[in-house]
């Protein structure tokens, strides 16, 4: 476990993290400032109705299925993890990480939108594979890239969220084993109905979870409310400061608040790693530029319920125990935060369902994964037993489930990341040209 999780550390700090930063860095100069400046556009678009578009489902429903997998255990259990090992500087270089890895992630949009096409059923698919092979010519990287998107799709997508779900369950006194099986069950009667079924689901799911959790981590903050400032004071200082945050707590070096922010907004916001022009493949769309757009919405929604799951832990000082796992640390945060037994029941409810849309998120990526290397036929039976191992996650150490998840999500990021790179120069052109009709219109 020390070696997997000191690779995940090197491959951070010396490959993806500068990378990251650098083309993030690049396309956010190229293009003035678009995360802030066209954000406004990011969420008109999301309720318009596109005429002369072709795709099969709405931005709406695109955006709510990205949400499905974005709004994962990740934002709750995840952040526990953050500030167990990284402190609550991670917080930070969260936010960091994100602002310039939502400039991956649009760019990503516009190419798979760019370089999406039709499959047998009729239905839009793309994906970092289309635009590695069509765009570049790199259909070994692609077929590579493929290969990952199926592993982190069972790390990820399945064995982390399903163990995540079922701690706090297990400590209720439910066998684990079971309500995994239970949970696969009702998972597969979704899944089988492909990205339309998905997508009609998350919609009306995705709008229900967001609401519930962040309500009551508001009613948290407001009856902690003159412990939010020296929270956030806190934050900033262990992001940038090399000594120790507090005494006794793990990883509160910047290193490893750079790391574990990294890690942590990766994995909560899915940016760069390609699996959102997977998602939004289907969206009815005029052009590949509000696919771009319209993916700016995911990253930030994500940011603003993972910064609201960090001050819950702060202000609560649930960080502080360090006998508390994941969910358990959130779980124990929230029944202090509220002075009642209803907090764990809270977090309970919001992991099921934040897990249960991201497995079915990633069960999609993974299927059009499979479906690039082998075809239809092998679709199906990979979608079985996706289900089928969905209990399996129930009985992995927590430590190995983030560390294999956390590698995987970063292999993804290297390969897209060198599909962007290389058509880069599209995403400025097309994006100057879109912004300037844009404006005339205005």
């Amino acid at each position: 476990m020390p070696s997997l999780e000191r690779t995940n550390q090197i491959f951070t700090l010396c490959v993806v993290f500068p990378f990251i930063i650098l083309l993030g860095l690049y396309f956010t100069i190229k293009l003035r400032g678009f995360q802030i400046a066209r954000l406004k556009n990011s969420f008109s678009y999301l309720l318009k109705q596109q005429q002369n578009a072709q795709g099969n489902i709405s931005y709406f429903e695109a955006i709510s299925t990205v949400l499905a997998g974005n709004f994962g255990t990740g934002n709750i259990s995840g952040m526990a993890i953050a500030l167990s090992t990284g402190g609550p500087g991670a917080l930070i270089w969260m936010w960091i990480i994100a602002f310039f890895g939502s400039a991956i992630q649009y760019s990503s949009c516009i190419l798979g939108a760019k370089y999406r096409q039709k499959d047998e059923g009729g239905e839009y698919v793309s994906g970092p594979m289309y635009y590695l092979s069509k765009g570049l010519g790199l259909n070994s990287l692609a077929k590579i890239f493929c290969i990952f998107t199926i592993f982190a799709a069972l790390a990820v997508g399945n064995f982390a969220q399903i163990n995540s779900m079922t701690l706090p369950i297990q400590k209720m006194g439910f066998p684990p084993l079971l309500c995994g099986f239970i949970f696969a069950f009702f998972i597969g009667l979704v899944l089988l109905g492909g990205i339309q079924r998905i997508a009609r689901f998350a919609s009306i799911i995705v709008p229900l979870k967001a609401f519930l959790y962040l309500t009551f981590t508001l009613i948290i903050l407001y009856l902690n409310r003159e412990k939010i400032l020296p929270a956030l004071q806190l934050m900033f200082t262990s992001a940038f400061n090399f000594q120790a945050a507090a005494g006794g707590i793990i990883g509160s070096s910047i290193l490893k608040a750079i790391t574990t922010g990294f890690n942590r907004a990766i994995f909560a916001t899915d940016a760069g790693t390609g699996i959102v022009p997977i998602l939004q493949a289907s969206a009815r769309t005029e052009h590949p530029v509000i696919d771009g757009l319209v993916s700016l919405v995911a990253p930030c929604m994500v940011l603003i319920v993972c910064t609201m799951t960090g001050l819950v832990l702060l202000v609560t000082g649930a960080w502080q125990h360090g006998d508390l796992q994941s969910t358990n640390m959130v779980t124990y945060a929230f029944r202090i935060g509220l002075g009642h037994q209803i907090g764990e029941y809270v977090v309970i409810i919001a992991l099921i369902m934040f897990g249960f849309t991201t497995i079915l998120a990633w069960a999609y990526c993974a299927t059009q994964a499979i479906t690039y290397l082998g075809g239809h036929r092998f679709a199906r039976p990979f979608t079985y037993l996706y289900i089928l191992l969905i209990p399996l996650g129930t009985l992995i150490q927590i430590n190995l489930v983030w560390g294999l998840a956390d590698l995987c999500i970063t292999c993804m990021l290297i390969v897209n990341l060198i599909g962007i790179t290389g058509l880069a120069h599209e995403v400025i052109i097309d994006s100057r040209a879109y912004f300037k009709g844009d404006k005339l219109k205005t």
